[in-house]
């Protein structure tokens, strides 16, 4: 009995050390290739990553219940507002919620970006998010230049400046 209890524990073992660490897909870090995604937009038609090829992407993840989320995304607006014009794209991605709560969401905080819908989650999968907000920068190359967890003050001289760089076509990976 002993024997079959140290067997089952080593199995046990065994199974979380694989479900942990092994047999996943590559990390989603600086210097990856961008998981592409097509994605249906709030408004409008559907949104796809591969379609943004040249332009710099910043892609965030997420959702309505999240107070942090909800702190950023006025930085966020100033942000696109300011280099939109230029070749910068900022999709942000919805991640698990219904159309409602995120046209609510978007229409109280006056957001003009692109809002994204991952109902079905894959994409926050693609790329491992699992904490909300999360954030890629992707340059014209569709590579990420950075991941950032947790909220940003986007509109921050810094941030404007990295994604101004990237506009100006540096590599600052």
């Amino acid at each position: 009995m002993r024997l079959l209890l140290v067997a089952g524990g080593l199995v046990a073992v065994v199974l979380v050390v694989v479900w942990l660490g092994g047999g996943g897909a590559d990390p989603v870090e600086r210097g990856s290739v961008a998981p592409a995604f097509t994605l249906a937009s709030l408004d409008g038609p559907d949104v796809s990553l591969a379609d943004l090829r040249g332009q710099v992407v910043l892609v965030n993840f997420w959702a309505t219940w999240c107070e942090p989320c909800q702190q950023e995304m006025p930085a966020m607006e100033r942000l696109y507002e300011a280099h939109h014009a230029s070749g910068f794209e900022l999709l942000a991605v919805s991640v698990g919620e219904a159309p409602e709560p995120v046209r609510a969401f978007r229409d109280r905080l006056g957001l003009t970006f692109p809002i994204l819908l991952d109902s079905e989650k894959s994409t926050s999968l693609a790329y491992q998010t699992y904490r909300f907000p999360e954030s890629y920068l992707v340059d014209r190359d569709g590579v990420v230049v950075e991941r950032y967890v947790g909220p940003r003050q986007w509109d921050h001289e810094a941030y404007r400046e990295r994604i101004g760089r990237l506009l100006d076509g540096e590599d600052i990976r």
